[in-house]
């Protein structure tokens, strides 16, 4: 009697590795459903999944995994270089990511530091300006975002779209800001 062999179109969509990390997210998924999902294909032998298990087995896992060589990968019955260079920038990319720091932020102490920070780049646009600076709990600067451009001597903000852009930042507070491109400064403005 013939052995069967199971390749991914005979699994049902919804076991399958792309449409569970679309449905659950990729935090829910295997080493072996992610790995299958950077291999692409399996072979006319063997399905995708089974390919991305032999070669975790292969490595004992991730942590030998991340310190593979083309060749060690090439080795492995149906990795073949594109697969290869496939795994490898992906491992290449995760070690980049978790090295990543992130850069010193603007702290903003005073209404002038907040200033200071906007001016140079407000002082001669031609139009009002309404620019925003969003800010975690220790008055860093997360981003700086132009809310909205308005005329010569107008400018006119709808609070959701100041607040949209908070919400998705995840700011604790605010600094909105414009310009006066007419030069003239109205009281209380």
């Amino acid at each position: 009697m013939a052995e069967t062999k199971m390749m991914m179109k005979d699994v049902p969509k919804q076991d399958r590795p792309r449409e569970r990390l679309l449905e659950l997210g990729p935090s829910q998924l295997s080493n072996q459903e992610l790995l299958s999902i950077l291999i692409g294909t399996g072979t006319k032998e063997e399905s995708v999944t089974v390919l991305a298990q032999r070669v975790l087995m292969h490595f004992e896992g991730l942590h030998l995994l991340r310190d593979c060589t083309i060749e060690e990968l090439t080795a492995i019955k149906g990795i073949g270089n594109v697969k290869g260079i496939i795994i490898l920038a992906a491992i290449e990319l995760g070690k980049r990511m978790n090295q990543f720091k992130k850069q010193e932020r603007y702290v903003v102490r005073s209404p002038e530091d907040g200033a200071d920070y906007v001016m140079e780049e407000m002082r001669n646009l031609k139009q009002e300006h309404f620019v925003c600076l969003f800010l975690n709990t220790k008055n860093q600067i997360l981003h700086r975002q132009t809310i909205f451009i308005g005329s010569l001597n107008a400018s006119i903000v709808h609070p959701r779209e100041v607040f949209r852009e908070a919400v998705k930042r995840s700011a604790a507070s605010i600094i909105c800001a414009h310009n006066h491109p007419s030069g003239v400064r109205l009281q209380g403005a």
